[in-house]
């Protein structure tokens, strides 16, 4: 297969994170600078709120809601942006888990589905199994999951029975039964990929996956069941990626140098031509 053209979209970042392609915008979360940035289809970027956290992740409430939910990691809280922009408070997460959180994914019922690698990694901590919650509509938080090697990036599939979530430390991806009560079942590897660690996903429109892989450097787009269809290799460390543009054929991915030499804004936001668009498309 042809090697991808590669664009720079934006320079500067410290460490960009979770890459959402949302009502006509790319948004990304700059964890060292704290920022939550947009990026719009010419790559003109703003500054859409300052997140006093480390990490820190996003995704939106479904319609006719529509707000932003924001994981504030290191203080243990899930946050809801009001339409001013301000933060308030939604979950509060130090119950189940008082390590830093990381990711989230929100299904098409409001259920917010946060993760916690179980550890704190930048305090040095030893490495241990992870988890993942579910926030109610009501704010109620609960445990769904738990066991896991490192959970990174979630997705939920369009039927909304199905939650797959990358495991960092196993080289799989592992897929949950959703229930009617928002409770996770049937947990299974949905792909194998061993020698790979697999970060930040994106589902795609034909039920593929691309997972952004840091040690690696590279997103791979895989099958349900582990066939490698596709791997755009990069300079950088991988550690998110998401499909979106005007049709939903761009892959946008954040990379920086791993680990992040200190004062340095090595992190960029790149996109990559695909063949297949992404789900909301």
């Amino acid at each position: 297969m042809a090697a991808a053209a590669v664009r720079t979209v934006l320079t500067g970042l410290v460490l960009g994170e979770s890459p959402r392609w949302h009502d006509g915008r790319l948004w990304l979360c700059d964890w060292g600078a704290q920022e939550l940035i947009t990026v719009d289809e010419d790559g003109a970027a703003t500054v859409a709120a300052r997140i006093p956290s480390f990490p820190f992740c996003i995704d939106w409430l479904p319609a006719p809601d529509g707000r932003l939910l924001v994981v504030a990691g290191g203080d243990r809280r899930l946050l809801r942006r009001e339409a001013d922009g301000t933060l308030t408070p939604y979950a509060d997460l130090r119950p189940v888990c008082d390590r830093p959180w990381n990711e989230v994914a929100v299904d098409a019922r409001g259920h917010a589905y946060v993760n916690c690698i179980g550890f704190d990694l930048m305090g040095g901590e030893a490495p241990g199994p992870g988890l993942i919650a579910l926030v109610t509509p009501d704010g109620a938080v609960r445990r769904v999951a738990e066991g896991l090697a490192f959970p990174n990036g979630m997705a939920v599939t369009p039927d909304g029975g199905t939650l797959v979530v990358a495991e960092s430390y196993a080289g799989r991806l592992t897929a949950f039964d959703i229930a009617p009560d928002g409770g996770l079942t049937g947990r299974r590897d949905w792909a194998a990929v061993p020698g790979s660690a697999p970060d930040g996903i994106s589902l795609d429109a034909e039920g593929a996956l691309w997972f952004a892989d840091v040690p690696g450097r590279c997103c791979v787009r895989v099958r349900e069941g582990g066939e490698v269809v596709q791997r755009v290799a990069l300079e950088l460390g991988c550690f998110s990626c998401a499909l979106g543009g005007p049709d939903g054929r761009t892959l946008y991915v954040t990379a920086a140098e791993w680990p992040t030499p200190e004062g340095t804004r090595s992190g960029r936001l790149l996109a990559v031509p695909v063949g297949v668009p992404g789900l909301l498309h």
